[in-house]
């Protein structure tokens, strides 16, 4: 090939990235200009702390005992104190499907009762010695706590003992519970911060059991009886399914004494554990919870994230605290300090036995919450695009190191730091490395994790407040799509959260273009122009397309290079039907791609050159996958149904979210790279069209090319002469 072919052909695909700004986007550039320096935040340091104390974590020993209870013995003697933790590998998450809350009815209850002790006798017992038990459950487990002196660790067992094997879930005592966590439910359900949160994890997790309400809802606690309670304890609760932490001021062989003799007799138990089931993927999705009368919005925003024995939970939590967290938080900085949109904002990374999720939170006033919402998308946005800041790392390391001594001071902290590596399945040896762990974490590891687990075009949105305040801010914000839930109308076991109100299917569906709507069957026909109609409507409607008459866009492109992503500018020009331009700031230069009335041709330092026709192919069918002149055509007939071609249009499958008709992903075939997809996320209404604000490209063998729109404008004065070719 000569240097001149070289020259033409190189950047063809390149083009692609201006189609209308609202259209597929191509791969294709040179790189050679280092990254832009990213200014490190806070601009002026406060003073460094100290010389971090050496912690020395005590020594600890391990069991299992005939009847499969593993004991883990931790001797620390600073004072006559031994803290009993029980674990039982059962919660929320192992709930029959149709009794959400039994786990945590059965864990209230266990110290209630038991088939030879009163919930009266329980309490004095304890007081007695002057201890304290406690019981409850969460997501992945059940738990039951009790500190007692040394000279009574033997009571302290029996009484642990008893309660874990012999609840009595008397009547009496069912009642009394279900009308206290009645009660309580009437006044959470009031609340907008717990609404957020419960619908949050409910949409986060959709029908894995970390979506359903922990405490249940008043539906499943009315229906719940001492039968299921009585069920659940016999699968769940065995020896061979718990872990009991012994730790304070006793040696390994006391506590492992003592240990045989209360519990050595329990029998195991006999439930497999349940196979684990993948939660949804991440999926946009806004929810408003509507409270007339509310003068503030909770907003929650994230996504799916990954469990507590991932390799990347060191990386992704510091993540989490530079965007929300101890040490950075920079949702705080610019929602609280800048814009005094709230009194404060954080992130949290909750990291579960099997999976896990990244939220952001706040509450603001209800006519600051458009603003709001997408100042938080925009930070989400800006851990992916830009670097952390060496001190925004450091400040979030030197939180987690700084923090840690504090929380194995006394033995009950001790034994929740054992019980946790060993209920996870972490390297018990990690507790004494945990400083060494979390500096390690480098700016270029929060960049990767920030990379691969957050989503920022695919988030959970929840507002919780008053709707007719603020639901007229979200388009502008670039929000059109959203449902409204009135909060008397919730029902967190709904398939569609609504009371009475059948399930609506959400996801993905590819539709394809290849015949008239005329030549298809009837199923196939209604089902095809259901799902363009939505699409069309969806995209700003037909009226507001066939009304574009030019574009005019700014934005960035990223490419990859062996020193990393270099962005250069580009701008976009269009006249439609078929004039098409952009101009990019490359490392290289500058460069015009122009495709006009047919032709095709680059400008840069070197000269003009122009495609002969015969090579044009590529370009042209770059053109025609541009998605207004795809909808237009499909909408008019021209095209029809799961794969759309004609006109010289090659196949190109879209990928339509049936929730809310945007388009989602773009597949076709590229030239000699074969196989391409183009993802379309961060939509945002301009002039009544959906613009996706950033697009991904992959083709096969190349690396990924990202756009990233500044501006865009419909319908404005081009300058004159843009589609002339030079002489």
């Amino acid at each position: 090939m000569t240097r001149r072919s070289l020259r033409a052909c190189a950047p063809i695909t390149l083009i692609a990235l201006f189609v209308t700004g609202i259209g597929p986007a191509s791969a294709g550039a040179t790189a050679g200009s280092p990254l832009p320096q990213v200014k490190n935040w806070p601009s002026e340091r406060p003073p460094r702390p100290t010389q971090a104390h050496a912690v020395k974590f005590p020594p600890y020993a391990v069991k299992t005992l005939a009847n499969g209870l593993e004991v883990i013995a931790v001797s620390h003697h600073e004072q006559p104190v031994v803290s009993l933790r029980l674990i039982v590998r059962a919660g929320a998450a192992q709930d029959p499907d149709n009794r959400p809350g039994v786990a945590a009815m059965a864990a209230t209850l266990l110290d209630q009762g038991t088939t030879t002790r009163s919930a009266e006798q329980i309490a004095d017992a304890i007081d007695s010695i002057g201890g304290a038990l406690g019981t409850g459950a969460v997501s992945d487990l059940s738990f039951i706590n009790a500190i007692v002196m040394k000279d009574s660790l033997n009571f302290g067992l029996d009484l642990v003992s008893d309660v874990a094997q012999h609840p009595a879930f008397a009547k009496e005592e069912l009642e009394r519970q279900r009308q206290q966590s009645l009660s309580g439910m009437r006044v959470s359900y009031d609340d907008p911060e717990f609404l957020a949160n419960m619908v949050f994890d409910r949409l986060v997790y959709g029908f894995h059991p970390y979506g359903r309400p922990q405490s249940g809802t008043p539906d499943t606690i009315t229906a719940l009886t001492r039968e299921d309670l009585l069920a659940f304890h016999k699968k769940w609760f065995g020896a061979n399914n718990a872990i009991l932490a012994i730790v304070g001021d006793v040696s390994p062989e006391e506590a492992f004494a003592g240990a045989e003799r209360a519990f050595g007799t329990w029998a195991k138990g006999t439930a497999q554990p349940l196979k684990p089931i993948d939660p949804p993927p991440p999926t946009r999705r806004v929810i408003v919870i509507d409270k007339p009368g509310a003068v503030q919005t909770e907003i929650r925003v994230g996504n799916i994230a990954i469990p507590r024995k991932h390799e990347d939970y060191m990386a992704l939590d510091l993540a989490a605290k530079v965007l929300g967290g101890e040490g950075a938080n920079r949702l705080h900085r610019v929602l609280r300090s800048e814009r005094g949109l709230t009194y404060g904002a954080s992130a949290d990374f909750n990291a579960l036995k099997q999976s896990g999720d990244i939220v952001a939170q706040t509450n603001t006033r209800s006519e600051t919450t458009g603003e709001t919402l997408r100042l938080m998308i925009d930070e989400v946005w800006k851990m992916l695009r830009e670097r952390v800041g060496d001190r925004e790392l450091e400040g979030a390391q030197e939180y987690l190191t700084g923090s840690f001594p504090l929380t194995i001071e006394t033995p009950s902290q001790i034994a929740l730091q054992i019980l946790n590596a060993v209920f996870f399945g972490l390297n018990m040896n990690d507790l004494q490395t945990y400083r060494e762990r979390v500096n390690v974490v480098t700016v270029d590891d929060v960049q990767r994790v920030a990379r691969a687990y957050l989503h920022p075009d695919r988030l959970t949105i929840v507002l919780v407040g008053d709707a007719s305040a603020f639901v007229k801010q979200l388009p502008g914000a670039g929000f059109d799509k959203f449902e409204v839930i009135p909060a008397a109308d919730l029902d967190l076991a709904s398939p569609d959260l609504r009371r009475r109100v059948a399930a609506r299917p959400g996801g993905f569906q590819p539709i394809s273009y290849v015949a008239p709507l005329a030549d298809m069957t009837d199923q196939p026909r209604d089902a095809a122009k259901t799902l363009l109609d939505k699409a069309i409507a969806a995209k700003g409607g037909m009226a507001k397309l066939q009304g574009i008459r030019t574009v005019r866009a700014e934005g960035t492109m990223t490419s990859q290079s062996l020193k990393g992503p270099i962005p250069f500018p580009i701008v976009t020009s269009i006249e439609y039907p078929d004039r098409f331009r952009i101009d990019a700031d490359m490392p290289g230069g500058k460069v015009a791609q122009v495709y006009a009335d047919g032709r095709y041709w680059i400008e840069d330092a070197r000269g003009v050159s122009e495609l002969p026709p015969e090579a044009r192919g590529p370009i042209q069918s770059s053109v025609q996958r541009d998605i207004v002149r795809v909808l237009l055509k499909a909408g008019s007939g021209q095209l029809v149904a799961i794969e759309v071609s004609g006109d010289g249009l090659g196949p190109l499958t879209l990928l339509i979210n049936r929730d809310n008709g945007l388009i989602e992903k773009a597949r076709y075939l590229a030239g000699p790279e074969g196989r391409s997809e183009e993802a379309y996320s961060d939509y945002r209404n301009v002039s009544g069209i959906q613009v996706p604000f950033h697009t991904v490209v992959r083709r096969a063998g190349l690396s990924p090319i990202e756009r990233d729109l500044k501006t865009i404008r419909y319908n404005v004065p081009l300058p004159a002469g843009l589609f002339v070719k030079p002489d």
